[in-house]
């Protein structure tokens, strides 16, 4: 008997293929994404960036993979970002070819398991999404249900490939920057799942207008404040008085930047400042910001002004 193929299997099937699947264990059973990454592709991550419930961005280059990836946490999201190559992968009795290519997705929603077969060497960027994520973008977003993911095999996203691949190199060396990034890129990315690759096509409702004066003052003041302050989207969002979602929207109709961007703006004059005003050595500035290491500054400081601290500050004075 031949096995059923599909090729970018349409929603029906794959809808049809969960059914057949053997049910996942709950979900205190199942490994964290990260470490079941790690046991099956048998290295470690290039890159890697988790908050403590072990959500975050990973860059994995690893070998040909013949295993099975077992029920996990998260629900998985990959962008590749290697040569062009076959694989397939098997859930149940149900078995889905694709081509790996760059513009391509994979989507493994949470609880799911299946065998991999990749028979070259893979690059790739994975997100780590709680299911949890995905309800609140949707509630904060008022967007149709159902909001559960499908099963993607090498599907056609750019738009999601793009977002996920520019996460791995973005990571500046800066905890509150990285850290408030990271969630900004995940809401996005959430937005992006639930529109094109969930149960059902989700509806944003449209909301215009800005952050009121004095609510925008008060993101701006902590933001401006030392970098113990908790700058997370939660505490903007909490402390305005809204949705992550809908803070982010407002602050950039008030400012024209993002969040991330806003402070990553603010942070750069503060180096410029201190480069052109005082004798504070490069290691000094980069700690005073929150950098973790003088070469992450540098090369944080480097990417946005086409100088290094050192070469920048000699032209300033």
């Amino acid at each position: 008997m031949t096995k059923p193929v599909l090729h970018d299997p349409p929603q029906e099937e794959t809808m049809a293929a969960s059914k057949s699947r053997p049910v996942a264990p709950p979900a205190a059973d199942r490994p964290l994404a990260d470490a079941e990454m790690a046991r099956v592709l048998g290295t470690e991550p290039f890159r890697m960036a988790l908050d403590s419930s072990g959500a975050g961005i990973a860059h994995w280059k690893h070998d040909p993979l013949h295993d099975v990836v077992e029920p996990m946490t998260h629900h998985v999201i990959m962008a590749y970002n290697g040569s062009v190559q076959r694989m397939e992968r098997r859930s149940g009795r149900f078995a889905a070819t694709g081509t790996f290519r760059p513009g391509v997705v994979i989507v493994i929603p949470e609880g799911s398991s299946s065998r991999w077969d990749i028979p070259k060497p893979v690059d790739v960027v994975q997100l780590y999404l709680p299911h949890r994520t995905l309800v609140r973008v949707a509630d904060e977003a008022d967007t149709a249900k159902p909001i559960d993911l499908l099963e993607r095999t090498a599907h056609p996203d750019p738009i999601t490939s793009r977002l996920l691949l520019s996460a791995a190199d973005v990571l500046e060396g800066n905890g509150a920057l990285d850290s408030l990034f990271r969630q900004q890129l995940t809401d996005l990315l959430a937005t992006r799942l639930l529109a094109a690759h969930a149960g059902a096509p989700a509806t944003g409702q449209p909301v215009v207008g800005g952050l009121a004066p004095k609510v925008l003052m008060r993101a701006i003041e902590r933001l401006h404040s030392d970098s113990d302050a908790d700058v997370s989207l939660a505490a903007l969002a909490a402390d305005a008085g809204l949705s992550r979602f809908h803070f982010c929207r407002a602050f950039k109709e008030s400012t024209g930047l993002s969040p991330h961007a806003w402070l990553r703006q603010h942070r750069l004059e503060q180096a410029m400042q201190m480069l052109r005003d005082t004798d504070a050595s490069v290691v000094t500035i980069s700690a005073a910001l929150g950098y973790a290491s003088q070469t992450a500054f540098a090369a944080a400081f480097k990417r946005l002004t086409g100088d290094t601290p050192t070469d920048w500050r000699r032209r300033a004075r």
